[in-house]
This record gives structure tokens, sequence and C-alpha cells, in this order.
């Protein structure tokens, strides 16, 4: 399955489809992957196993979101204020 996953990241183009968000606006799924992506990070980190398949959300989020967004994000988690579970 980590194979599958590592081919997944290395032929990534753009963003797929995501029926979870079947409509042009795309807010949602930028977020969505964002979550996933630091919750990804988060779970891995705490098992002691592989972060490098949690790229996918990454490489999602990043096509979707607009720059100025992420940087305001990254910037609430480290203060401590950002409104999102992790």
């Amino acid at each position: 399955m980590a194979d599958n996953i590592h081919t997944k990241i290395k032929n990534y183009k753009t963003a797929p489809f995501d029926s979870r968000f079947p409509n042009q606006k795309q807010t949602r799924n930028c977020w969505q992957n964002y979550l996933d992506y630091h919750r990804c990070q988060k779970a891995r980190t705490a098992k002691g196993g592989d972060v490098s398949v949690c790229e996918w959300y990454r490489r999602v989020y990043k096509s979707l979101c607009p720059i100025s967004w992420v940087t305001a994000w990254d910037e609430h988690q480290a203060v401590g204020t950002f409104p999102g579970k992790i």
C-alpha cells in the first residue's frame, strides 16, 4: 500500500476530484486537506510511522489553497490560535 501512495505522490499533477466536495467552490476542500495533512503528520509522528504518506494532503492543499490562507493558518498554529482541531 505504501508503494501505491508513493507512486500517486510521484505522479501527482493537480488535485483530483473529491466526491465530498462536488461543487465548483473548493474552499472546504482546501480547508479539509490542510487539516488532514496536519492530522496525518501528528498521528504518524506519535506512532513513529512514516510521515511521507502525508505528502499527498500537502500537495492537494497547496494546489487548492491561496498562499495567503496557508501562511495565515501556519502563523495561527505557531502562536496557538488556530481555529481548527488538529
